[in-house]
């Protein structure tokens, strides 16, 4: 693994140290501007209209514990309209409105967010997260954009996108983000919601996602990234043999992120940025992520140096981000203030055991006793 440097978290875009809270409240916008324009790419200024519709609902889901409703967020524009479908429980026997948590599904919806849940799956536990006094809400990213290079001719883009796409033009990854926007949007009009208590949550690309949705919308008050590895929580410049690299995620993903990115291929070094800065972003918000043992791919020790590395901006607003620079055990998450991170045993995947250390977490972040 080659030497690297970083670049200094409490500097602005534009050389100035940032010393307070304020500098940063001041800096934050052109960190996030070097992150459009040389990672994710931007969302285009395409006007365009939304509308929501409850399609089904059932006030004695789970066995009488939840409420389910499905809801259609429709995006118009140009003569054209999308729908993502969002799926909500809301536990019946907890005082509302309750915290929610939004997961960005990556995986097949009928097996992972089934609403029937005539599937269930660890990658989504809604029941436990139910029994926890949480909402749990999910919606399919390929709902919003499909995974596949296919020249942004489908999905959000067909409607969105210009005529000629820019080197900044939005990626996959971007539009996904901004789809979890949407879905907050819809959130924030439910009354069962407590819509200042909401976490988005992803897994590999979807964590990815939910960091940038995090950077983007910091309406977002707990912000939950599990094995993003490259591109997510991981430092770039590390370059740690065996996982994932610049160059490796353009050529097996290259709609993921803009074009842009593409130039910094076995060039990480010249990135104006690195990760640590998008989990800065999060400040002074709540951000947790998550390693596998086994996931060498995504580089555990990266992922964890990257919420490290971060720390300086979270101590200008009193916190003190992770409070250690020492790698916690495998199976002791470590629960600092602002920031979480935890390292399990096992490979590639988002499990029952990640979920209920992030709900421990979002306990502490939103002042809930059990």
């Amino acid at each position: 693994m080659p030497a690297y440097t970083l670049p200094d978290p409490l500097r602005s875009a534009s050389g100035e140290r940032i010393a307070s809270a304020a500098d940063w409240k001041k800096a934050r916008p052109e960190i996030l501007e070097l992150f459009r324009r040389h990672v994710y790419g931007r969302v285009p200024a395409t006007p365009c209209e939304k509308r929501f519709t409850i399609a089904n609902e059932d006030p004695k889901a789970m066995d009488g514990a939840a409420t389910l409703r499905q809801v259609d967020v429709t995006i118009a524009a140009g003569g054209r309209s999308l729908a993502i479908r969002l799926t909500l429980f809301v536990p019946n026997k907890t005082p509302k409105p309750v915290p929610a948590f939004l997961l960005i599904c990556n995986r097949p919806p009928g097996p992972n967010i089934d609403p029937t849940r005539t599937n269930r799956s660890a990658f989504w536990p809604a029941e436990e997260g139910i029994a926890r006094g949480f909402a749990m809400a999910a919606f399919y990213n390929g709902d919003v954009d499909p995974d596949k290079a296919d020249g942004f001719k489908d999905g959000i883009h067909a409607l969105l996108d210009g005529p000629s796409r820019p080197p900044d033009a939005w990626g996959t990854l971007a539009a996904w983000a901004w789809g979890a926007s949407r879905c907050l949007d819809y959130l924030e009009t439910d009354p069962d919601i407590a819509k200042d208590r909401v976490a988005v949550i992803g897994h590999s690309r979807g964590g990815k996602t939910a960091l940038w949705a995090g950077a983007e919308d910091e309406r977002f008050a707990l912000v939950v990234s599990n094995n993003s590895g490259c591109g997510g929580a991981a430092l770039s410049r590390r370059r740690f043999n065996g996982a994932e690299s610049v160059a490796r995620i353009n050529k097996s993903f290259p709609h993921w992120f803009c074009e842009a990115f593409k130039a910094y291929n076995d060039k990480e070094d010249d990135l104006p940025v690195d990760q640590h800065q998008l989990i800065a972003l999060q400040a002074p918000r709540a951000v947790a992520v998550g390693s596998a043992e086994g996931d060498l791919w995504a580089d555990p020790r990266g992922e964890f140096l990257s919420v490290v590395h971060a720390a300086p901006v979270y101590r200008l607003f009193g916190k003190k981000a992770l409070g250690t620079e020492t790698m916690p055990l495998v199976g002791e998450p470590l629960h600092g203030d602002g920031a979480h991170y935890h390292i399990r045993e096992g490979t590639h995947n988002l499990t029952l055991a990640d979920w209920t250390a992030y709900w421990d977490f979002a306990d502490r972040v939103f002042g809930r006793t059990r």
